[in-house]
């Protein structure tokens, strides 16, 4: 239904109505928003704008979360969505409200909230007005803040905000029929649902200015004193201030912005980092240059000048660890003479051994020459190559094998005798080097054997 306002034309829009009772605000309450303007710039600046910053999924301690808030405004009977109503002329009286808030999560709070004040309309049944005195109310709300979380600005300056619930409301309505008689109704307690939502605007660490409007349904039709069998309702439009309690240099929970938090830990821990790592630069650049001065090697003979007892030796002098010429070494020649009676023994083995078909293992017939062999290299300090071959029956890489390991073999045998292993070399050709014709069994015969050369 459209709502009359008095000295003013009918309005359909909430933005209207809401503008026609701040201006009418302005002008008949210019003393609380006064006072309220002065308590706000004298707050702010008394309040120390230090604030010290918390972490991430801090505890609650890190925070204030109690605060409290002193409000004053605008009593109408009126609703801005329409509905229905027993007097069509509005009267604006003032109205006082006063809260304490637990805030429990950066967008969310319980306060509990006191209001009174005076409410009162024109033009009802027969022309009859109505004033109900509202000396208190008390009520519990859940206060919902949209804006906290932005991922833009570290700390919005106005935060909207919702609130809703539910408590008692005392009141006592009188009635003014228009020949002037009042029926006043006895004071009565009933149970309302306050539902508001505002805009807070942060003026300083801890301290808020709220521009607030609530609608308030009444379980009762006779808050205006005429029952008309329809529960009565009443708006209250408020600018206060909200003041969060404990420590300065704690933030307010409702101001924090967890984004916020997490963006200036990430950054902290980056500037931390990447000071690390410029400190840790320089120091291996230091090191570094420290490095090429205690290691530089002038006559590069591999000892460093700080080290070098001996400096400016000719290129390619072998030097000793303090970088002093080392005194040239005489080589000893071990003279070593193969006699004749040597190689016969050497042929003697050659020409007796033997190995099994196909196979590595030498056959027991051949042990006594393989012994005078490794006797003969204990006694004289001979070194002895021996050369596998065979002919080239079978795979080029069977035949490769089979000579490394016969003559490998013969190696294994002659140091099982004493001999030095060091001093016997075992190589295998295959079929690479025949001395007779593959041609023949003869010529076969003869391409499998293991050469000996004694040196």
């Amino acid at each position: 239904m459209p709502i009359a306002f008095q000295n003013l034309s009918m309005k359909s829009t909430l933005e209207s109505k809401l503008n026609f009772m701040m201006e009418i605000l302005k002008q008949r309450k210019t003393g609380i928003i006064a006072a309220l303007a002065i308590l706000a710039a004298s707050s702010a600046f008394a309040q120390s704008t230090t604030v010290n910053e918390v972490k991430p999924f801090a505890p609650e301690s890190e925070y204030r979360t109690w605060s409290i808030g002193v409000n004053g405004g605008v009593l109408v009977p009126w609703n801005p969505f329409g509905f229905h109503r027993d007097f069509k002329g509005s009267e604006y009286n003032l109205g006082y409200s006063a809260y304490i808030k637990k805030q429990i999560l950066p967008g969310f709070g319980i306060q509990a909230e006191y209001m009174g004040g005076k409410v009162a309309g024109k033009n009802g049944p027969e022309n009859a007005s109505f004033e109900t005195k509202m000396p208190w109310s008390a009520s519990v709300l859940a206060n919902i803040t949209l804006a906290n979380v932005n991922w833009r600005h570290e700390n919005g300056l106005i935060q909207p905000y919702l609130t809703a619930g539910g408590g008692a409301i005392n009141f006592e309505p009188t009635v003014t029929a228009a020949d002037g008689t009042a029926t006043t109704t006895k004071s009565t307690t009933k149970f309302f649902i306050p539902v508001g939502l505002g805009l807070k605007f942060g003026v300083a660490p801890g301290i808020n200015i709220d521009l607030g409007y609530t609608m308030n349904f009444v379980k009762s039709p006779i808050f205006d004193g005429v029952n008309t069998g329809s529960n009565d309702k009443f708006s209250y439009g408020h600018v206060g201030l909200e003041f969060a309690l404990g420590a300065k240099e704690k933030p307010f929970l409702a101001h924090s912005n967890p984004v916020a938090a997490m963006k200036r830990e990430y950054q902290a821990n980056y500037d931390e980092l990447a000071a690390a790592l410029k400190v840790q630069k320089e120091e291996n650049e230091a090191l570094k240059a420290q490095l090429a001065t205690d290691l530089a090697d002038d006559d590069e003979d591999g000892v460093a000048n700080k080290y070098d007892k001996c400096p400016g030796t000719p290129a390619n002098t072998k030097v000793d660890g303090s970088g002093c010429p080392l005194p040239e070494a005489k080589q000893v020649v071990q003279q070593i003479t193969v006699t004749e009676e040597d190689r016969k023994v050497v042929d003697e083995a050659i020409k007796n051994l033997e190995f099994d078909l196909s196979k590595a293992t030498i056959r027991a017939t051949s042990y006594p020459s393989l012994d005078r062999v490794a006797q003969l290299l204990v006694d004289k300090n001979f070194s002895l190559k021996l050369a596998g071959h065979t002919d080239n029956t079978g795979s080029m890489q069977l035949n490769m094998r089979l000579s490394k390991e016969r003559a490998e073999a013969v190696k294994a045998y002659l140091v099982s005798k004493g001999a030095n292993p060091s001093r016997i070399e075992a190589t295998g050709y295959g079929p690479t080097q025949p001395i007779a014709t593959n041609a023949t069994a003869e010529g076969r015969q003869a391409n499998r054997r293991v050469e000996f050369t004694l040196y």
